[in-house]
């Protein structure tokens, strides 16, 4: 089996710190690769793999300013969608417009949608939801007007992620700086929980961040940046818990899955797909008020954080997803 997989060009696959959509594809490629799958990995020039890297576009453009994003985009695009015939099937996880080529090849071709924006790119999506294999990350996901090949959770590498045992008494924010996100309601429940809250991520919205984060900084209120690397492992394994206070339905949540890996349990709103990842009362809780997480932060010492990275590796682990990918790629050549 000869797998293309179009990686985003927006960070290097695997990203340096920020880039959940490229650590995705870069954890599926390596494990596909470890199965014996021949796997080309279509991303920039500067991505780290075992597969056979093929790319054209020299740097991501959001780390390189010399980069037009739309320009390189479609040179991308068009690097892989003309050897389309070298390959079984295309693996897209570059969003939609990688569906503009789909009717012009006959190679079969899977995308994984990581989330919409917004009802705007239904266009790019609905006219080819027969012609292109969908794939939800999450049931809370799945669009309702279109048609889905599968529901395949992210995996994560549970050996990159060791159990804290006891954790720190202190909170944790890790995640972009936007509204979405909810800094501004984590820091309002860990100050009122009396708890101390270390804030990790790229600040995508500056004015949010000036607005709702910075006049909050201090003692208490520490912000550290994006991180990665020990740093990153340190900061998800030595909290009390993660505060993921959201206020949008997130299609997934890569750092909730990472944190309860590390054995940290996660506080998080009862939105998206928080649901399907967190088991309220096991490996966490979930929560519909700035009152009520508080009231969880008082309780998280009962979880009992051995229990919380054995649930994870039975549910999140990067071999069950890159299994459920393999057979559903089987599936398709199949048919």
């Amino acid at each position: 089996m000869k797998i293309a997989m179009l990686a985003s060009i927006a960070w290097r696959t695997p990203p340096r710190h920020y880039g959940p959509w490229e650590l995705v594809t870069h954890l599926l490629t390596e494990a596909l690769v470890a199965r014996g799958v021949d796997v080309t990995l279509f991303a920039t020039l500067d991505s780290l793999t075992t597969a056979t890297l093929a790319g054209v576009v020299p740097a991501p453009y959001e780390e390189d300013p010399a980069i037009d994003a739309k320009v390189w985009e479609y040179r991308h695009l068009a690097h892989l969608f003309e050897r389309a015939d070298e390959f079984d099937l295309i693996h897209n996880q570059a969003d939609f417009p990688a569906h503009a080529f789909a009717n012009l090849v006959d190679t079969p071709m899977v995308t994984t949608i990581h989330g919409f924006s917004s009802e705007r790119i239904m266009p790019m999506y609905k006219p080819f939801d027969r012609r292109v294999h969908f794939v939800a990350i999450s049931a809370a996901d799945r669009h309702p007007d279109l048609r889905y090949a599968a529901t395949i959770h992210h995996g994560i590498r549970m050996e990159d992620f060791p159990l804290d045992r006891h954790g720190a008494p202190g909170l944790l924010f890790f995640g972009r700086i936007h509204p979405d996100k909810g800094a501004a309601e984590a820091i309002a429940a860990a100050s009122a929980a009396g708890r101390a809250l270390d804030i990790y991520g790229i600040v995508q919205d500056g004015a949010y961040f000036d607005r709702e984060v910075k006049p909050a900084l201090g003692d208490r209120v520490r912000y550290h940046g994006p991180v990665g690397g020990a740093a990153r492992i340190t900061a998800l394994g030595q909290a009390r818990a993660l505060l993921h206070l959201i206020t949008f339905d997130e299609p997934f949540g890569l750092s909730v899955v990472e944190a309860m890996a590390c054995g940290t349990p996660v506080i998080a709103t009862r939105r998206g797909s928080m649901a399907e990842l967190i088991e309220d009362g096991v490996t966490g809780f979930l929560v519909d008020s700035t009152a009520e997480a508080v009231d969880a932060v008082a309780r998280v010492g009962d979880l009992d954080r051995e229990t919380i990275r054995r649930r994870t590796m039975e549910r999140f682990s990067v071999e069950r997803m890159a299994d459920e990918y393999l057979s559903l790629y089987q599936e398709i050549l199949r048919s």
